[in-house]
């Protein structure tokens, strides 16, 4: 004999402005950013206090940023050099997901709520905004070199009290600010003339 699958409809209920999710009354949209989560089933351990859950969203929304405005930019650079800029804004766009993640899925691991919707990213990133349309490779590669130093500044200005708070966060943060910096030097590097000795 065949058994009918059944479906059970969702408890959220959408009503103006709000979703219900059991007893919980959460904004539709935006919002303040990382929070913590309940508990849930079996989970322990080590909890991130909202100090270190805010310093950790504040690393998350530049990297995120820092993936779209790279893309951004690789869409739309023209001009001298085209190739290999175009292909290390792929670099950069790869590194900023790599290391988003892992800030994200620490930021879990701690049961706190990473949030990289668009609106709070917008609302909340340290980058200034990348102009639209067309630009030239050389005005792209300052520009580039200008975001991911304000995402290094970041990162450098929340690296003391993560640490303070959890050490293996702040190695996380490392990561992060040994391949930002890097990668700035890199790109930076082909705007720059040697030094006159």
């Amino acid at each position: 004999m065949a058994k009918t699958a059944t479906s059970t409809k969702s408890s959220a209920k959408t009503t103006t402005g709000t979703t219900t999710a059991g007893n919980k009354r959460c904004p539709a949209r935006g919002g303040s950013g990382a929070e913590r989560t309940g508990l849930q089933n079996a989970e322990s351990g080590f909890r991130a206090s909202p100090e270190l859950s805010r310093n950790l969203q504040s690393v998350l929304v530049d990297l995120v940023e820092l993936q779209i405005q790279g893309k951004q930019a690789h869409w739309n650079i023209v001009g001298t050099n085209f190739r290999d800029t175009h292909l290390q804004l792929d670099e950069i766009v790869h590194a900023a997901r790599e290391l988003g993640d892992t800030i994200a899925e620490r930021m879990r691991a701690l049961h706190a709520l990473p949030d990289g919707r668009s609106d709070t990213v917008a609302q909340t990133t340290t980058l200034p905004e990348f102009p639209q349309g067309e630009i030239d490779t050389t005005e792209a590669i300052d520009l580039i070199t200008e975001r991911l130093e304000a995402a290094v500044g970041t990162v450098r200005d929340v690296h003391d009290a993560v640490d303070e708070e959890d050490p293996t966060s702040a190695d996380l943060l490392h990561e992060v600010l040994e391949q930002l910096e890097q990668l700035a030097w890199m790109v930076s590097a082909e705007n720059r003339r040697p030094a006159k000795r």
